[in-house]
């Protein structure tokens, strides 16, 4: 068997798409894996980096939503879609599975046409323009939330990395906190705005930082790679603040904590929940919205909570963070519940969707034109 992967462009796309390889490899270490992409794409790095093959394709951007723009689509995806069916021929691919972005829609296309079976996962809650025509052409759909509303659409959660998928939490803590550098006993908030850090998270914790301190609370800060890293007063007998431009561990950085400060892009959330830690969600203040509603299953399940941007204030982390931090009951009662909420089978059971949609194909007897 040989499967097409289309989720270029962003880590949202590609880490569940690469996390779907592996698990396919696991099932059957002889099937063939071809991920598409584009030059710009972070897919450059690191589908080869995972050691699959990358086929790219020519970029064409799409509009977020239905817009005068989008008639213009049809002739400027030409070229990519003859450019992706190339590809699904030299393959002879089995199923092209979608994850969204610039690389989905020609390779959604070029399936149609050629009579290969789709699968399609959105990792948000508002679907994007590909994963909303890709729909329409299969009833394999795969969500990451039972709020979606795409036809078909299955709740599996987000195919994970397996170190976060099989991350045991209580059982890693004593290494994870020797690795940063934290004290065995005090209770730990985790605060990384996503691998560019955000401005708004950090500096708010670095105002609330001696006061969160005071109260026996630790802080371990992913500031961004390009931002700065505040200044420390290390003050004897205070618990540990440690700053880093970047975590390349995250699995520790989940293990070391209790609660995470956070934005709340789907694989964050999606990570959060499925290893049992209790987030509090700052959705960002721009684009559709979709980060607030990729929390708000999570926080309604008693897993996290939520808070607009312009609310993020330091008075707000003392009266309303730095109570749960400090009350061991209630930081049980959340992990439990965002456990109870998150899936960590997510990539198993997409492997099901795949097999599915390829065996629905042979049993049809459709052929490729």
């Amino acid at each position: 068997m040989h499967v097409v992967l289309a989720g270029g462009g962003t880590a949202g796309h590609i880490e569940p798409a690469l996390a779907l390889a592996d698990a396919l490899r696991r099932h059957d270490p002889t099937v063939g894996i071809t991920a598409l992409g584009t030059e710009r794409g972070l897919e450059t790095r690191l589908v080869p980096e995972r050691g699959y093959e990358l086929a790219l394709i020519p970029a064409v951007p799409l509009p977020r939503k239905p817009t005068p723009e989008l008639i213009t689509v049809p002739g400027r995806l030409r070229g990519t879609v003859k450019a992706v069916q190339d590809i699904l021929e030299r393959t002879k691919a089995d199923a092209v599975v979608g994850f969204g972005g610039y690389v989905a829609m020609p390779a959604y296309f070029a399936a149609k046409r050629m009579g290969v079976p789709i699968v399609v996962h959105e990792a948000n809650a508002r679907p994007g323009l590909a994963n909303k025509i890709g729909s329409r052409y299969t009833t394999h759909v795969a969500v990451s939330t039972p709020d979606s509303k795409l036809r078909d659409a299955r709740y599996i959660g987000i195919p994970l990395r397996r170190s976060i998928a099989t991350l045991d939490r209580g059982a890693l803590r004593p290494e994870a906190r020797h690795y940063f550098g934290l004290d065995q006993r005090l209770p730990t908030l985790l605060v990384s705005g996503g691998s560019q850090g955000a401005r708004r998270l950090n500096e708010t914790i670095q105002a609330i930082a001696p006061r969160l301190q005071q109260y026996g609370v630790q802080i371990l800060h992913a500031v961004g790679p390009k931002n700065e890293l505040p200044v420390i007063d290390e003050l004897p007998g205070m618990p540990p603040y440690r700053a880093v431009p970047y975590l390349d561990r995250m699995d520790l950085a989940y293990a070391a904590a209790d609660l995470m400060l956070c934005r709340a892009g789907a694989m964050t959330v999606a990570e959060l929940a499925a290893v049992g830690l209790p987030g509090a969600f700052v959705p960002l203040p721009i684009g559709n919205g979709e980060q607030r509603l990729n929390a708000q299953p999570v926080v309604r399940a008693g897993g996290g909570l939520l808070v607009d941007d312009a609310e993020l204030t330091p008075q707000w982390i003392e009266s309303q963070l730095l109570p749960v931090l400090t009350d061991p009951q209630r930081l049980w009662e959340m992990s439990h519940a965002a456990a109870a909420f998150g899936r960590r089978d997510a990539d198993e059971l997409l492997v099901g969707m795949v097999y599915e949609a390829v065996q629905e194909s042979a049993r049809s007897g459709r052929r490729r034109g």
